[in-house]
């Protein structure tokens, strides 16, 4: 694909970004487009040459969150990700954007606005429990880079360590090369069960042994998803060691469940840890509807435990009142509210073009702030276009080289050396989002 030099707005290294940065699905899908849409790697790289800096990786439970993040993203001058979890966005969503639609909603956003930072488009948490979940996977995940997705984190947490392990190795073929892509230990479950150096390193050196060398790797380092009950928070000196012991792998942090913890740790993960990546999912959502939150996006309660709607943000009082009704009818807690999302995104869509556009500026400015006070990741746009023009591709290669023996990490060995790893895994359970 080629874009005249000569359009009104667009750098000469925008141009040839888009021209050679896009990999082949996102070209095949959209091949007049002029948004940057990218491989997370690219965004990894972007946040590793600022250096002590975060990309958000905004889950886009609705059109709306997707939109404010572009805007926030544009005026930050940012390198961005959207992503949405399998819960959120998979087969069974609560969700209307999704794994299938989510790279469509993107790149017209993109083109619509004029927006010409790099956007990835990351299927987060994409959860495999057992052997079901593998031989489905080796199905679903092409279809998902088939309809634009760029970055994927394999997450096979939930299982013991050797199958985690053999989980991701197990898949791997199902990733292009090119994309990024994010592994994950520890189930993410609060101050349960915290991941652990000898399992982190476990899974990680295994994976070298196979030659897969992921961009990302995500712990259980004391936080959790949805609305923080706790002051918990994010344990900044085990994510430093995890990741110093991870050093010679060069594999970065994604720190997943940013909702629930403060500003100065976020900025102290930032700035302690190899962490390039934050996911804020449930901040956005409350931000989008106009439910008052504290200065990090966590929810905050009346005496009653119940939300409290701001009159002059978000959706309509109206709407909200029948969204309450509709939710105290099914008996949902407050962590239960992200049910709501799909039954009630027409009635949001329908809403008046001064009510949308509120909701928009709510998540753009929440958005904005995070990455230019918060994250250090304001203007990391031109980094990410410089390191697809150094690559001269939209294929940034690993950042890691094979250094461990791959007879020594068979399936028979690597089952031995898993029952030799202590840790505690938490109580068992459902812990999506």
């Amino acid at each position: 694909m080629c874009i005249p030099n000569k359009i009104a707005g667009y750098s000469a290294d925008f141009i040839k970004a888009v021209e050679i940065g896009r990999p082949p699905n996102v070209v095949r899908l959209f091949p007049h487009s002029r948004a940057l849409l990218v491989s997370g790697k690219v965004i990894d790289r972007a946040m590793i040459a600022k250096g002590k800096a975060m990309a958000i990786a905004a889950n886009a439970r609705n059109t709306f969150v997707i939109r404010g993040v572009l805007k926030a993203a544009q005026r930050a001058n940012a390198a961005v990700i959207i992503e949405i979890a399998k819960s959120e966005g998979g087969a069974k969503a609560y969700c209307a954007v999704n794994y299938w639609n989510m790279a469509l909603y993107v790149d017209a956003v993109c083109n619509e606005l004029g927006i010409t930072v790099p956007v990835a488009i990351h299927a987060d948490h994409y959860g495999i429990k057992n052997e079901k979940d593998v031989e489905t996977a080796r199905v679903e995940i092409p279809t998902m880079f088939d309809a634009g997705i760029t970055s994927i984190a394999i997450d096979a947490s939930h299982l013991p360590d050797d199958r985690n392990l053999l989980a991701s190795i197990a898949l791997n073929p199902c990733v292009p090369s090119w994309a990024g892509l994010e592994t994950e230990v520890g189930e993410i479950k609060g101050k349960e069960g915290l991941s652990t150096v000898a399992e982190a390193l476990f899974l990680i050196r295994g994976m070298n042994a196979h030659g897969i060398f992921p961009d990302w790797i995500a712990l259980n380092n004391g936080t959790t998803h949805g609305i923080e009950a706790s002051d918990q928070g994010i344990q900044v000196d085990l994510t430093a060691d995890i990741h110093a012991a991870l050093e010679k792998y060069r594999v970065s942090g994604a720190q997943h469940g940013t909702s629930g913890n403060s500003s100065d740790r976020l900025r102290e993960i930032a700035a302690r840890t190899r962490t390039t990546k934050a996911n804020v999912a449930t901040a956005l959502q409350m931000v989008s509807w106009g439910l008052k939150v504290n200065d990090y996006g966590n929810a905050i309660l009346d005496d009653g435990g119940r939300f409290i709607k701001e009159t002059d943000r978000g959706m309509t009082d109206e709407l909200w009142a029948d969204m309450v009704a509709y939710a105290d009818s099914k008996g949902y807690r407050p962590g239960d509210y992200k049910n709501l999302n799909l039954p009630f995104e027409n009635r949001l869509l329908s809403q008046s073009r001064e009510i949308r556009e509120r909701m928009v500026a709510g998540v753009e400015e929440f958005v904005f702030t995070m990455m230019a006070r918060v994250l250090n990741s304001a203007d990391t746009a031109p980094l990410a276009i410089e390191a697809i023009l150094k690559a001269g591709s939209h294929d940034l290669g690993p950042k890691a080289t094979r250094i461990e023996e791959p007879d020594r990490w068979t399936e028979a060995l690597i089952a031995e050396m898993a029952a030799t790893i202590t840790s505690d895994k938490g109580p068992a359970g459902n812990f999506d989002d």
